[in-house]
């Protein structure tokens, strides 16, 4: 019998990545066009994959609860499963190994709604899958900080530290994260109505970005601090800007996610290697005839 997906937001990082793990474990995949009814396009569903979210941070207050009540509705009508991209804002800034166990303290208006998003789910009865992870680093590079503010400069030499060099983040390639959700949406009829699932992942420190490029490219890379002061001038006048500084807690918040539940429930996943996921932001930036081998790895020639 043939296994359906419906996907939400499939122009997006997580939609793209989702619609072709998905495609490739003989699921049919359906792509959700937005302003058109969810709840009819949802018939038949097996599983929603919830990748919609405002772009920029736009008016999390006002659109996130409509999206959610979107979802919810289309899932009730449909009988489908939703797997939602969860985040760590609602952790607050208490460092540490956060698992879900981990109180919700969120310290900004952003966590509170992520956190009034997934109480949302787990009151309406839907079964529900939190696929909990931190920032995400997208090969095709689509808009993930990483990309675009760590590793931006790295062909000249210079990463970009948000915090201290030596702040652990916790990090999750997208395509690791996209076949995580196929494995748990083929076993969920083995799952509880509402799963918190920490998704491992990554983590490292910017100071490890520096190591593993210097062994990879072949050369020095320098660090330099991000100029929060210039996004903080910028704030009044850009909303981007905005939310983002509201976001600078959390880069000085050193942080990883547990493994515990996630081995547990998917102890044959193997996530890609470190130092290949470290590199994927770059390859825009390192053009091909600029790699050497040596041993069989790839290097940068100077």
């Amino acid at each position: 019998m043939t296994k359906t997906v419906l996907i939400l937001g499939g122009n997006g990082k997580i939609g793209k990545h989702c619609a072709e793990a998905f495609w490739n474990a003989d699921w049919s995949v359906r792509h959700y066009k937005r302003g058109t009814d969810m709840r009819q396009a949802a018939q038949g569903a097996d599983v929603i994959i919830n990748g919609l979210n405002p772009p920029n941070y736009h008016n999390w207050a006002k659109l996130i609860p409509e999206i959610t009540a979107q979802v919810i509705d289309a899932a009730q009508s449909s009988g489908a499963t939703v797997i939602i991209p969860g985040n760590v804002y609602c952790f607050g800034d208490e460092g540490g190994v956060w698992d879900e166990t981990t109180p919700h303290r969120p310290v900004t208006e952003k966590g509170q709604i992520r956190a009034d998003m997934e109480a949302a789910y787990r009151a309406a009865g839907v079964q529900t899958i939190i696929l909990r992870a931190g920032n995400f680093i997208d090969p095709n590079r689509d808009g993930d900080v990483y990309s675009m503010l760590m590793v931006a400069k790295a062909h000249k030499g210079r990463l970009t530290a948000l915090a201290g060099p030596d702040v652990m983040q916790a990090y999750a390639y997208v395509p690791d994260w996209a076949r995580a959700a196929l494995a748990l949406a083929e076993k969920r009829m083995q799952l509880a109505a509402f799963e918190d699932i920490p998704f491992p992942g990554h983590s490292f420190t910017t100071r490890d970005v520096q190591d593993v490029l210097e062994h990879r490219l072949g050369r020095k890379m320098k660090i330099s601090r991000f100029p929060w002061w210039l996004v903080s001038l910028a704030s009044p006048f850009n909303e981007l800007m905005r939310e983002f500084r509201k976001m600078r807690y959390l880069f000085e918040t050193s942080h990883q996610l547990s493994s515990e539940k996630f081995d547990q429930l998917l102890p044959a996943f193997h996530a890609t290697d470190l130092e290949e996921v470290i590199m994927a932001g770059l390859s825009a930036d390192i053009h091909p005839d600029q790699m050497v081998r040596t041993g069989g790895a790839a290097f940068a020639a100077e």
